[in-house]
């Protein structure tokens, strides 16, 4: 059988989603604990990885097993076995072939700002106190949207065969005291969101008009961009997947 497993989590404490040699994962401490469940050794395959500090609402990973454990078991034992940081949302069955990387259709991102201090929010969201034209920065972000080439807000050293992505989201709104960068697409290379919030930024302070976010996007050069903002304002919002891959 495979599962398909909804994740939450805080990762300020760790390296990352994605297994590594000499460092601390979300994946390895949900992989430790499935296995410990299992009595046998279990790999989960994640839709994508997020960055040191990045936080997730909804990761998605699917695994295999033979269990005769009924799904909701499944979930309540991880819940237990997990950290406090890391919760499963949700453990449903998926078709034998279905992936949760190579079958996800949409991505979403969210990056939080708040503009004054709030010891609450430390960790958790980027304290940025400039002054912001909010309205302009709509604007650029408007110039993202559809199928381009982002290699300007792509990290440099990065193994992918293209840089092109299709944006069908791309939106600031602010949630109570909040401002809110709302993206969402079919793909996401590394770093991407975090470079676009840093150039979008500069144009709310009015450092870059939005034709020149436009001649940066048209570069194709990560030298052009605004600078990466820190990870802990940045969550992985939603994946979706087709119903059909549902058991």
């Amino acid at each position: 059988m495979r599962c398909f497993l909804e994740i939450a989590y805080n990762g300020s404490h760790y390296h990352g989603w994605q297994r590594q040699a000499n460092a601390h994962t979300v994946q390895e401490e949900i992989e430790q604990a499935l296995s410990r469940m299992m009595g046998q050794p279990v790999d989960i395959t994640g839709s994508g990885r997020t960055d040191t500090g990045v936080h997730a609402k909804q990761q998605v990973a699917h695994f295999d097993t033979d269990s005769s454990l009924a799904l909701e078991q499944i979930q309540y034992k991880l819940n237990a076995m997990l950290p406090p940081d890391i919760a499963i949302s949700a453990c449903r069955e998926v078709k034998s072939e279905a992936h949760a990387r190579f079958d996800a259709q949409e991505r979403g991102y969210h990056y939080y700002i708040h503009q004054k201090k709030d010891p609450f929010l430390d960790g958790q969201s980027y304290y940025f106190s400039q002054s912001l034209h909010v309205e302009l920065m709509n604007i650029a972000a408007e110039k993202l949207l559809g199928r381009q080439d982002f290699e300007s807000f792509s990290r440099v050293k990065t193994e992918v065969n293209n840089f092109i992505c299709e944006i069908f989201t791309a939106k600031w709104f602010w949630e109570n005291d909040q401002l809110v960068f709302n993206v969402r697409a079919n793909r996401f290379l590394r770093g991407m969101v975090r470079a676009l919030v840093g150039t979008l930024l500069e144009v709310g302070r009015e450092k870059l008009t939005v034709e020149d976010f436009v001649s940066i996007i048209a570069a194709k050069d990560r030298t052009k961009a605004g600078r990466a903002v820190p990870p802990h304002g940045l969550y992985l919002s939603e994946v979706q997947y087709l119903e059909d891959i549902y058991c």
